[in-house]
């Protein structure tokens, strides 16, 4: 779709999560943290219900466990049929599965791993 916009240093970037880095200041000043669930498109967390809806107690992050598991979304999505449908009943249920467990798992040395397997590139 929208990827023959990608110039090839983009592309480094995006591969190396350095488009992420403008999110440091949403950091700094408080908006964001660190680690926890990615920023949802507009509209997902109203799909939310009952104890799914803790997951909004989490400030977004610029990585999590959540992103680490589909670091390679947008190649998952392009291999879809029905890339919205894939999204919405497999992808999004996973991901909140994923961010309530970490919610309810957190612990300080978990975030650290998490930040260290994000530069790394590896699958926790």
């Amino acid at each position: 779709q929208g990827e023959s916009r990608i110039t090839p240093l983009g592309a480094k970037l995006r591969k190396y999560k350095l488009d992420e880095l403008p999110e440091l200041w949403n950091v700094l000043i408080g908006d964001m943290s660190f680690v926890g669930p990615r920023p949802d498109v507009p509209g997902y967390a109203d799909k939310l219900e009952g104890e799914n809806r803790r997951v909004l107690l989490l400030k977004p992050g610029i990585t999590g466990p959540a992103s680490l598991k589909y670091r390679n979304e947008e190649e998952l999505l392009a291999q879809q049929e029905d890339p919205q449908k894939y999204n919405d009943e497999v992808l999004f249920p996973d991901k909140v599965r994923i961010n309530i467990e970490y919610l309810d798992h957190w612990s300080f040395w978990n975030d650290i791993k998490i930040i260290i397997y994000t530069i790394f590139g590896k699958d926790l």
